[in-house]
């Protein structure tokens, strides 16, 4: 006895495979399209009150410290230097997850990165 595939699969073969071409295609331009939004978009974070407020890029590079004059005690470098620490962290984790967030979107969950697609973000 011959299996049947359901209607819609097999037999276009040389046409499925264009179209899924095409799909990719489309997707790795959507996920070039978000990189580059994303990359030019600024994070903020802020530890202490608001003492320490840190400021990067979605290229995952500081742009911008600021640190209010009253958190400054040349006593107590360590908690500035832990405030300024927690600061950059929180933003760095806010970009990456709107990337990551962006790009399941696009992606639809799938692991692009065995696709060479990876190298986006």
């Amino acid at each position: 006895m011959k299996a049947r595939l359901p209607q819609g699969y097999g037999g276009g073969g040389a046409g499925n495979l264009q179209q899924l071409a095409r799909q990719a295609q489309k997707m790795q331009d959507q996920m070039a399209t978000a990189t580059e939004e994303l990359n030019a978009k600024e994070y903020e974070a802020t530890a202490g009150g608001n003492a320490v407020k840190v400021t990067v890029t979605g290229e995952m590079e500081v742009k911008a410290i600021e640190i209010q004059p009253e958190v400054v005690d040349p006593e107590d470098v360590e908690m500035l230097s832990d405030l300024v620490m927690a600061a950059v962290n929180e933003a760095l984790r806010a970009a990456s997850k709107d990337k990551e967030e962006t790009m399941e979107k696009i992606s639809g969950g799938l692991n692009l990165g065995a696709m060479g697609m990876g190298g986006l973000f």
